[in-house]
């Protein structure tokens, strides 16, 4: 029922109940929703048990009943309780029985009646009541305060008529000839779009004048909405009009043109702009930005030299995925599969990774650290990466950073220069074509800079969970929004990332493989990928475990896969030429035979090589962007003079460590045996090859302090023993890093004991528990305890 209906149905036809006695006890319903006021005539459709037995009830009788309005509309069986007290004595005029059971009844309000008593509620509601009347007013009598109050309540109706759209002259007649103020406030309350409470707390005030207070009241703030609400829709509507007109006009335009032939490929290139700017899903800055630009380019020349730069312009906001992203897809038995299924091993590293997923699923908001995997070539940093993309749903971009000195390459370059073009991040999201891809920037820790600028500053912003909400490419010149966009940085060494850099990531490295390792991936892995590549299938080659083997031990040194995919890949194409010129096969590879496809052996395992055992030798372990290596350090002494040699290109941090060794040695005259003035009667030549190869590093002391111990003492150093570790004058050992690569070349090698520094027993935990088992590793604080166990 609308308001133009209600305020006629307020005057309408009632039935004659003016004298009639109202009794003490009447049959009482409760109804849901809306709270009824004196004159009301209203429809009810009743479906309740409780319900219709009050209505018969009533209608067995005098045809009056109690409406009370419910607290709660969702409570289905109503008690006592979830009533409000003050309700309205109405008349039952018509009632209609549907087909469905339910009751259609008409009622017409005639009292307002507080509730005494409960008397019963089954089968019906018998309430004891007593009823309220209001004040009557002579329309002489009434007060000027009381006549400005009733006045502005009709104009104030008549308002919100307006501002609605249904105002009539015969509304104002109706409104005007009510002189009663507690009859006016009944008539406007019961019309206005108020909350149940609000109009109960209206229906309780009994007071006619406080009543029709509270309703103006009201009618203020519905005004005040009503204005904004009108306002709203009317610029809106003009804004609708104004869009219809350009676009009336245009179609006009365009078939004025048609007619004349004047239609070029210009007018419909920008029309076919003017589309998909309506379409592509941009932020209302991007998109004014955008419209812009492209009526800057219609007013151009085609043949003017800003016009291809402000067309490519308007290409790169069209195809920049500003809105467009990807559904995550995180079921995290699913990831753990791919991981698993792509890459073997890397237990650690696969637990962080799934650690990262679920945290995005738990919260979607979540920004999260930025990962890093460290390690040496070849170990699966970048196919990480993919994996992760694969298993997250994502996209995946790959960008390598190595030798990337300009910082327009991340940042972008300015319009105004000749051939400028978007950073390559951006160049990459629009590769990607989403918003949130999985992006992988490569060799992080090989950027360089120069006068053009340092492109590690500029990804300062990039990478920075906080700052990238609102990255701004020079080109573009407009904010983008990086943070759902997934980055992923890969790094062979920390050492040469900077500080600020290093600090927004969280490292996570991949240390290398063991021979076990690389058997099983090779089997799983890279034999069927490089019987795929060339050609040939499984039963054109057979390759041993022993075999694998022998390819990773005596043709491959490294602690990534790279190098021995290839040695394999060349193993398959000597078969796939075989079986190119007609052969058949099946080529079985041994290791007696592997030599015929691969040559000699390049590399002869430490446990195959003769060792040479006399005193003055040490081994020692280094750790290398490729992975960890042996270090054997010979100390040779001669007659001489006092001086000391030191060979094999060392660098200054491994000289200063061979000179701490020696002053180490120079207080152990005693334990020696040795004169005060025989270190100025001899020589010392210190030489760690190979000599071609540059070395530097903290990690050599001990070894040189043992070396030079051996050789002045002249006992032997175990060839089973080696160990790391820095030294102090005084033969303290010092920490190192790099333990678990070192741990994997002296097991390559055969060696089973490693002496460490104590303070690097925490690391320990680092290096898978297969290696432990196999290794007995020994912490040591200072040089006396290495001395005691390092001789034969």
């Amino acid at each position: 029922m609308d308001f133009n209906d209600s305020l006629t149905n307020g005057l309408g036809d009632f039935f004659d109940v003016e004298g009639q006695e109202i009794p003490d006890e009447l049959p009482m319903m409760a109804i849901r929703d809306v709270v009824v006021f004196n004159y009301m005539i209203i429809p009810l459709f009743v479906g309740r048990p409780a319900s219709i037995a009050a209505i018969n009830e009533a209608m067995m009788k005098d045809n009056l009943l109690l409406l009370v309005t419910q607290k709660d509309a969702t409570v289905d069986e109503p008690g006592a309780e979830d009533v409000y007290g003050v309700g309205m004595v109405s008349m039952i005029m018509r009632t209609l029985k549907l087909p469905d059971g339910r009751l259609k009844v008409l009622v017409q309000a005639v009292s307002k009646a507080k509730i005494e008593k409960i008397i019963q509620s089954d089968p019906h509601f018998l309430a004891k009541i007593s009823v309220i009347k209001d004040e009557e007013f002579d329309a002489e009598s009434v007060s000027v305060e009381v006549e400005a109050l009733m006045r502005t309540v009709r104009e104030n109706t008549e308002k919100i008529l307006m501002l609605k759209g249904i105002m009539s002259s015969d509304l104002m007649v109706i409104l005007n000839s009510i002189e009663e103020p507690g009859r006016l406030a009944d008539l406007v309350i019961s019309n206005l779009r108020m909350k149940t409470p609000d109009s109960q707390a209206v229906l309780e005030t009994f007071d006619s004048v406080e009543r029709l207070q509270k309703v103006s009241d009201f009618l203020r703030k519905e005004v005040e909405v009503s204005t904004v609400q009108a306002k709203i829709e009317s610029l809106a509507k003009e804004e609708m009009s104004k869009s219809q007109r350009e676009y009336y006009l245009r179609e006009q335009m365009h078939a004025l043109k048609k007619e004349l032939g004047d239609v070029d490929d210009r007018s419909e290139e920008i029309e076919e702009i003017r589309v998909k700017f309506s379409k592509t899903k941009m932020s209302k800055e991007v998109r004014a930005e955008g419209m812009k630009q492209l009526k800057r380019y219609e007013m151009m020349h085609p043949d003017a030299s800003e016009a291809s730069i402000v067309r490519t312009y308007l290409d790169w906001i069209l195809e920049v995925p500003w809105q467009k992203g990807s559904k995550d897809k995180l079921d995290l038995k699913e990831a753990s599969r791919v991981l698993d299924a792509d890459h073997y091993g890397l237990e650690k590293v696969k637990e962080r990774i799934l650690e990262f997923l679920a945290v995005r699923k738990l919260s979607k908001s979540s920004k999260g650290p930025i990962l890093c995997f460290v390690g040496p070539p070849g170990v699966g940093k970048t196919s990480l990466g993919q994996s992760i993309a694969r298993a997250m749903g994502r996209k995946f971009y790959r960008l390598s950073l190595g030798g990337m000195h300009d910082e327009a390459e991340i940042r972008g370059h300015r319009r105004t220069y000749i051939g400028a073009m978007p950073g390559r991040i951006i160049q990459g999201l629009k590769t990607a074509g989403t918003n949130n891809p999985v992006f992988m920037m490569d060799e992080v820790d090989k950027i360089g800079s120069d006068y053009r600028g340092d492109p590690s500053s500029a990804l300062l912003e990039v990478l920075d969970p906080e700052q990238n909400v609102e990255f701004t490419d020079h080109y573009l010149n407009m904010p983008y929004d990086l943070s759902k966009t997934l980055f992923i940085v890969t790094a062979n060494m920390t050492d040469t990332i900077p500080s600020p850099l290093l600090d927004r990531m969280e490292i996570i490295r991949l240390s290398g493989y063991t021979l076990e390792e690389k058997l099983v991936i090779a089997k799983r892995y890279l034999l069927s990928r490089q019987i795929k590549e060339n050609g040939i299938t499984r039963k054109h080659i057979k390759l041993s475990d022993a075999t694998l083997i022998k390819i990773i031990s005596h043709y491959t040194r490294e602690s990534g896969l790279r190098n021995l995919e290839r040695e394999i890949g060349k193993v398959c194409r000597k078969v796939a030429r075989k079986v190119a010129e007609g052969s058949k096969g099946p080529y079985v590879i041994s290791d007696r035979t592997l030599a015929k496809y691969l040559g000699p052996p390049r590399f002869l395992p430490e446990t195959e090589l003769g060792k040479i055992d006399q005193p003055g030798l040490a081994t020692g372990l280094a750790w290398t962007e490729v992975g960890g290596e042996l270090l054997t350090i010979e100390v040779c002494i001669v007659k001489g003079k006092g001086g000391i040699t030191m060979t094999g290109q060392l660098g200054d941090v491994m000289k200063e460590s061979a000179q701490a060794a020696l002053s180490y040695c120079r207080t152990r005259l005693d334990v020696l045996k040795l004169s005060e003035t025989y270190f100025e009667e001899i020589d010392i030549h210190i030489h760690v090859p190979a000599g071609a190869i540059p070395k530097d590093g903290p990690s050599a002391g001990v070894t040189m302090a043992t070396a030079l111990y051996s050789a002045l003492a002249g006992k032997k150093v175990r060839q089973d023993i080696a160990m790391t570790g820095e030294i102090t004058l005084r033969g303290r050992v010092l920490p190192i890093g790099g333990l678990k690569e070192k741990a994997l070349a002296a097991l390559r090698a055969g060696i089973a004991t490693v002496i460490i520094p104590a303070e690097n027993e925490k690391d320990l935990v680092e290096i898978p528990k297969e290696i432990r088992d196999q290794m007995k590793f020994v912490p040591v604080k200072n040089m006396d305890k290495i001395l005691k166990m390092a001789f034969v």
